[in-house]
């Protein structure tokens, strides 16, 4: 099931049109120098009446596109992050690409270009799970301005413990398989916190310099994450909860889902002060690639 707005436009809104705005939102020069970002494919000159917003471009979500009769349909992740000889329809890829183009829906990537913008995926992240006064964890090096940047930091907006924290960020985010896991003392008390949606082990020695309690992120691996908890109880100096950063860890999609629907509003919203809209759908497909868990004895 999938959500969906609906504002008729006065004439017709090209491709080119959408992605201005979408560009607008999510600039690609604040796309790290790695990414791929942008529009994959599709005519600019074509219209547009319909998009849908989801995490990954894959079969099931390229279903649920073509059915609703999506013209564009725009993802979080890239369909092709490093280089590629061929789109022939015998490649998973290339099929992606020829059943779009086929139905007539193009496709556009905002990625790290939308982690770091306001509103982007990081302050939907922090906004489901009560993260307040924030700022980004690690400044934009494009240097736009202050509020663009890797993950948040911040207060938040009641303090608890570390279990019940990863209770409610359990509640806030889509079900998945793995559910939530967390690294510390589960009655530790936490006032501030950290989020980045996505993988974010790189980002450990930020999370300390910025004092957070709690680092909420995806795909944490042992080795990384056990030296980031040893180093942490090695270097507790007695100022706060003993052991900090504790870590809360999702699953990857989960974490980067919510920004959809800041994206949808906002598109719409950007659309409309130019007196164009579209119709908007959020997919609730859930693309994580884990179907099953089995706890441990």
């Amino acid at each position: 099931m999938s959500s969906s707005t609906e504002h008729p436009a006065t004439a017709p809104v090209t491709l080119a049109r959408v992605v201005a705005a979408l560009d607008g939102l999510y600039p690609p020069s604040t796309a790290e120098g790695w990414d791929a970002v942008g529009l994959v494919a599709g005519d600019p000159a074509v219209t547009v009446r319909k998009v849908l917003f989801a995490v990954d471009p894959v079969a099931g979500v390229v279903d649920e596109a073509l059915d609703w009769g999506a013209d564009l349909l725009v993802t979080h992740h890239p369909l092709f992050l490093r280089g590629v000889s061929s789109v022939a329809a015998t490649t998973f890829k290339g099929s992606v690409v020829h059943r779009l183009l086929t139905g007539g829906c193009a496709l556009h990537v905002a990625h790290t270009n939308a982690d770091a913008a306001p509103r982007g995926v990081a302050d939907a992240l922090a906004d489901l799970v009560g993260v307040t006064d924030r700022r980004p964890l690690e400044v934009s090096a494009t240097g736009q301005d202050d509020a663009r940047g890797i993950g948040r930091v911040g207060r938040l907006a009641e303090p608890t413990t570390l279990a019940d924290f990863a209770r409610r960020v359990a509640a806030a985010l889509p079900a998945t398989a793995q559910g939530i896991r967390f690294a510390g003392d589960p009655d530790a008390p936490v006032t501030t916190a950290a989020v980045l949606g996505g993988s974010g082990d790189a980002y450990f020695d930020a999370v300390r310099a910025a004092a957070a309690d709690v680092y909420v992120t995806s795909d944490l691996r042992h080795h990384p994450a056990s030296e980031l908890r040893e180093r942490a109880e090695f270097e507790a100096d007695g100022s706060g909860p003993a052991g900090t950063p504790f870590l809360v860890d999702t699953a990857h999609y989960a974490s980067e889902w919510p920004w959809l629907r800041y994206a949808a509003e906002d598109l719409t919203a950007a659309l409309a002060q130019e007196g164009a809209a579209v119709e908007t759908r959020v997919s609730d497909l859930v693309t994580d690639p884990w179907t099953g868990h089995v706890p441990s004895r």
